[in-house]
């Protein structure tokens, strides 16, 4: 028993010298120490041991034991050292180096001014409404006093899904789908993207934004239209900026007007901003066409209302100075940040 003892201690101190992870020194410390290992074996065979001898068996058993774990245990910190060591090595960071920018998104133009556009109509009162930009020739063109074969229909020429149906040329089909459910009186904005079929310049693309206005209530003239785009103008390019009125044929409003607003950028003196006029047009409004009312089943006796249109890339490119409507769409990263 004794031999077999100094057996199973050299060999153990063996194995632990020659270990190289911690994971292999635990092998070997259950192989020898644990429930099935070689040292509790050898004291179940205690039984066998002439009762004399047994003390001094167990003495010794225990020596071995403790003689042991110390050894393990001395190892399992070294190599612990080590392998930290080896870690802080490998995971070290280099201060000098330059840090990594997280990119970060950034607001488009047209974003940051229909941000704006909705403020401030949201703060008179205003809802805003979005519908389908698939719509129904109905609503685009004859519920808006356009019916089939009018020249208008060539102003506003758009792409056909089929005969009856098309994409959107204005957002004004949002306004006849609210005036249909009757919910009187109304006042809403209705954003969107809009298409017709027109060549690609530095002022035109197919496919761009308007945000349109409309309100219906008892008792409106021209003169809540016109104080209300007054209003909008100084809030969107300065509370200097004056408006003017100029007449102007739309087929769903009558009487209807186009829209100028003194040059921001030269106070109406006249730039390259204005082409040297001193005034911009941004919008066509107008008071709603008793017949487009009536076709959406609205009293025009009782109600009337007014309407407006402003193209969304126009504002931008007029408030951020921008001169080229295509730059908008390129994506470019290093124009967007400008703004």
């Amino acid at each position: 028993m004794k031999e077999r003892l100094q057996e199973i201690r050299e060999r153990a101190l063996e194995q632990i010298n020659s270990t190289d992870s911690l994971e292999k020194l635990n092998e070997v410390r259950v192989s020898i120490l644990g429930k099935k290992g070689e040292l509790t074996e050898v004291l179940k065979g205690m039984k066998d041991v002439e009762p004399k001898d047994r003390p001094m068996v167990g003495q010794i058993v225990n020596e071995t034991r403790q003689a042991i774990e110390e050894v393990l245990e001395n190892a399992r910190k070294e190599l612990s050292e080590k392998m930290r060591e080896i870690q802080m090595k490998a995971e070290v960071i280099d201060v000098t180096l330059p840090a990594k920018k997280n990119n970060v998104g950034h607001s488009h133009p047209n974003t940051l001014a229909l941000e704006e556009i909705k403020k401030i109509f949201v703060g008179m009162g205003y809802e805003v409404v979005e519908g389908p930009e698939v719509e129904y020739d109905y609503y685009n063109f004859e519920a808006l006093n356009i019916p089939a074969n009018h020249p208008a229909k060539d102003e506003q020429d758009t792409f056909y899904i089929n005969d009856k149906i098309v994409l959107r040329t204005q957002t004004s089909s949002v306004q006849v789908r609210e005036m249909e459910k009757g919910k009187l009186p109304l006042r809403m904005i209705s954003p969107g993207r809009v298409y017709r079929a027109d060549e690609v310049d530095a002022t035109h693309s197919p496919c761009f934004h308007q945000v349109e206005g409309l309100v219906i209530d008892e008792n409106i003239t021209f003169a809540d239209l016109k104080g209300t785009l007054v209003e909008f103008a100084k809030e969107v390019f300065g509370p200097e900026t004056k408006v003017k009125f100029r007449p102007h044929h739309f087929p769903f409003t009558e009487p209807s007007a186009e829209m100028d607003v003194s040059c921001f950028k030269c106070g109406g003196k006249g730039c390259r901003m204005c082409k040297g006029e001193g005034w911009i047009e941004i919008l066509g409004c107008g008071m709603v066409h008793p017949h487009v009312l009536e076709m959406s089943g609205i009293d025009t006796d009782k109600y009337t209302g007014f309407a407006f249109g402003v193209g969304l890339e126009r504002i931008a490119l007029l408030k951020y100075e921008i001169d080229d409507m295509r730059l908008l769409y390129e994506n470019d990263a290093r124009f967007l940040k400008q703004f």
